[in-house]
C-alpha cells in the first residue's frame, strides 16, 4: 500500500484539481479524473502513470506554491510513480536497490559480467586477444556462450517486466480479460507511439514552453526510436546467422549494420538531449530521489551506443577482442535493470494509456443512444 503520507498527498492533489478543473483540457490525466470523485490508491496510481509529466498544469495553476494548497502534479506524480516502479516489481528487492542506488549497481553489474564473460570465453575457446580480427563476433565470445546469456537474461527480463505489467493491471482494477480489446489496442498504440500526451506544454526550461516541448519530444522519439531501431538489428542478426546461414561479419551495408547505426546514434542524440533538458528543469517540480535512476539508465543507454559503434569501426583490429565485451556487457546489464530501472516507466505508462482508451470507450458506451 501508499504510505499514508504520500495518499494524504495525492488524494488532497485531487481534491483541489477536481473542484477546480481549470486543467480539463490540458491532458488525459485531467480528462480521467473528471469520471471520478473519490481517489483511491488505484486511481492515484493509474493517473501518475497516464501522466507524461509536461508541467503545463503546474504553470497554469493558481494553488501552486507558494498557495498555502501547494499544488504541485508534477512532483506529486513523481513521486507515486517511483512507489510503483518498486510496488508491481518483480522480485521487489531490486527495484529498492536501483532505485537508492542506481548508478552504483549498474556499474557494479557491467563490472561483474565483464568478468564472468571473458572467464567464459576463456574456457571455452573464444580467442579474446586476437591481434588481428576478420570481423567475427563469435571467435571472439562462441556463439553458445552468446546465445546462452541472451536467453537466460533476455527471459529473466521478459518474465519481471510481465509479471509487473499484470500487477499494474489488476492494481489500477482492471481484469486481464480487457487485454484483448483490439480498439482500445490501437487507439493506445497511436497514443503512445506519437506521444500525443507530449503536446501539451513545457517542462519548466528556461526557453519558451512551446521550444522546450517539442524538443523534449523529439528526445523521447529520438530515445525511443532509436532502442526500436537497435532491436530489429539485434533481430535481423540473428535472421541473419540462423536462416541465412551468414556466420560472419555483416557488410557495413547490411540491414543489421545499417539498422544498429541508425539505432545507435539515435540512443546518443536522444538520451543525452534528455539530460541535458533535465539539468535546466524547474526543481520544484521534480523528484530528487530518482535521479540516480535517471542517470544509470542514460549512461548505460550512452555506453552501449559508443561502444557498439566503436565495435563496428574497429572490428577488425586488436581492440575487437575488449570493446565486444565491454558491449555485451552494457547490453546484459541494461536488460537485467529493465523491470527496475527507468524503463520500466514506458510499460506502466502504456499500461495507463491503454486504460485511458478503454475508459474512453465505455464512456462512448454508455452515451450512446438506446
Amino acid at each position: 500500500m501508499l504510505p499514508a503520507e504520500l495518499l494524504e498527498e495525492g488524494q488532497h492533489l485531487m481534491a483541489v484539481c477536481n473542484s477546480c478543473r481549470y486543467c480539463e483540457g490540458f491532458c488525459a490525466v485531467w480528462q480521467s479524473m473528471e469520471t471520478r470523485s473519490i481517489f483511491e490508491e488505484k486511481d492515484l496510481n493509474y493517473l501518475a502513470n497516464l501522466c507524461h509529466n509536461c508541467s503545463e498544469c503546474y504553470y497554469s495553476c493558481q494553488y501552486s506554491p507558494p498557495h498555502e494548497f501547494a499544488i504541485n502534479p508534477p512532483k506529486t506524480f513523481a513521486r507515486l510513480r517511483a512507489y510503483t516502479y518498486e510496488l508491481y516489481a518483480w522480485p521487489r528487492p531490486m527495484a529498492t536497490a536501483f532505485h537508492k542506488n542506481g548508478l552504483k549497481v549498474t556499474l557494479l553489474m557491467v563490472l561483474i559480467l565483464v568478468a564472468v564473460m571473458s572467464s567464459a570465453s576463456f574456457l571455452l575457446g573464444g580467442r579474446l586477444f586476437m591481434t588481428v580480427h576478420d570481423g567475427n563476433f563469435y571467435k571472439i565470445v562462441p556463439h553458445m556462450v552468446m546465445s546462452v546469456a541472451f536467453a537466460v537474461v533476455g527471459t529473466f527480463s521478459a518474465l519481471a517486466l510481465l509479471i509487473g505489467f499484470l500487477r499494474f493491471w489488476r492494481n489500477v482494477g482492471e481484469s486481464h480479460s480487457t487485454l484483448a480489446s483490439p480498439g482500445a489496442i490501437a487507439t493506445a498504440a497511436k497514443d503512445i507511439f506519437t506521444l500525443v500526451n507530449l503536446d501539451n506544454g513545457g517542462d519548466g526550461c528556461s526557453y519558451p514552453k512551446e521550444k522546450s516541448s517539442e524538443a523534449l519530444k523529439w528526445f523521447h522519439h529520438a530515445t525511443f526510436y532509436g532502442f526500436l531501431s537497435c532491436f530489429i538489428a539485434t533481430t535481423l542478426g540473428a535472421f541473419y546467422y540462423f536462416v541465412l546461414g551468414q556466420h560472419g561479419a555483416p557488410a557495413f551495408t547490411s540491414l543489421p549494420v545499417i539498422f544498429g547505426t541508425i539505432g545507435g546514434l539515435g540512443l546518443i542524440v536522444g538520451p543525452i538531449g534528455l539530460w541535458i533538458m533535465m539539468q535546466r528543469r524547474n526543481e520544484e517540480i521534480v523528484d530528487k530521489s530518482q535521479n540516480g535512476m535517471d542517470l544509470s539508465f542514460i549512461v548505460l543507454l550512452v555506453a552501449i551506443s559508443i561502444s557498439g559503434l566503436l565495435l563496428l569501426v574497429l572490428r577488425q583490429t586488436a581492440a575487437m577482442g575488449s570493446l565486444l565485451l565491454i558491449h555485451l556487457s552494457f547490453v546484459m546489464t541494461l536488460f537485467l535493470s529493465m523491470p527496475y530501472g527507468r524503463f520500466v516507466h514506458g510499460i506502466y505508462r502504456s499500461g495507463a494509456l491503454l486504460k485511458w482508451s478503454l475508459e474512453r470507450s465505455r464512456q462512448k458506451k454508455v452515451k450512446a443512444p438506446a
